[in-house]
């Protein structure tokens, strides 16, 4: 059952009040978080991707399931899970392969690594680019992750979230807005980097997108 505009946002509204607002600490050193998107922007950006995805003539869902489909699923936006993180880049970038979910090798180099604190645990993530992409693209970064609810609840080949630069080498790292690849919503046009290992976190971050039909038929 698709939920209606006004119904996300105040789920929304529900969690970001309920959870204590400011989220995690700011690293010493760094700059001040940015002021986080409204319940309003962020239910505006959810309903323009379904839109795009019922709609689109090259959306990621099949064809034959556009007409019955209603939206994606999301977990309600917590702050917690958004914080300030450093960008501490090795001094020579590690070459590394990024297997697809159709088996087949990428390029890419570890260009660095991020760490953050949740629950009183220090957690690492390491930063890719994609190195077969136009040279152009290089200095675009690629942060996929794995996590204890990769497979049960979220996508088996893992989720991307991106990093939003503030200054420097300090990025604001906001699991909220994690999304699935293009390759999860059963078109299989697709061949989307699978999450390396090394990037699978012992935790459970309930934030951000949920598995597409995981749940019997999408997921809610």
């Amino acid at each position: 059952m698709k939920r209606a505009p006004w119904l996300l946002l105040a789920l929304l509204l529900t969690a970001v009040g309920c959870s204590g607002g400011g989220g995690p600490a700011v690293p010493a050193g760094a700059p001040p978080l940015p002021p986080a998107p409204t319940p309003e922007e962020i239910a505006a950006q959810r309903a323009e991707k379904d839109r795009s995805y019922k709609t689109d003539e090259d959306s990621p869902i099949p064809p034959e399931q556009r007409k019955t489909f209603s939206g994606l699923s999301y977990y309600p936006y917590d702050p917690q899970w958004r914080m300030m993180v450093h960008l501490d880049r090795y001094l020579d970038p590690i070459p590394f392969v990024i297997t697809t979910t159709g088996g087949v090798e990428r390029p890419a180099v570890k260009v660095g690594r991020i760490r953050f604190e949740r629950d009183g645990q220090t957690h690492t993530l390491n930063v890719y680019t994609l190195r077969d992409l136009p040279p152009e693209a290089w200095n675009s970064l690629f942060l996929p992750f794995m996590d204890a609810t990769t497979g049960k609840e979220t996508y088996p080949a893992g989720r991307y979230v991106e990093l939003a630069k503030v200054s420097d080498d300090w990025y604001v790292l906001d699991f909220n807005l994690s999304y699935n690849p293009l390759c999860a919503y059963g078109r299989t046009i697709y061949r989307c980097p699978a999450t390396p290992a090394e990037n699978r976190l012992p935790i459970a971050v309930r934030a951000g997108e949920k598995g597409y039909g995981m749940h019997g038929g999408e997921s809610r």
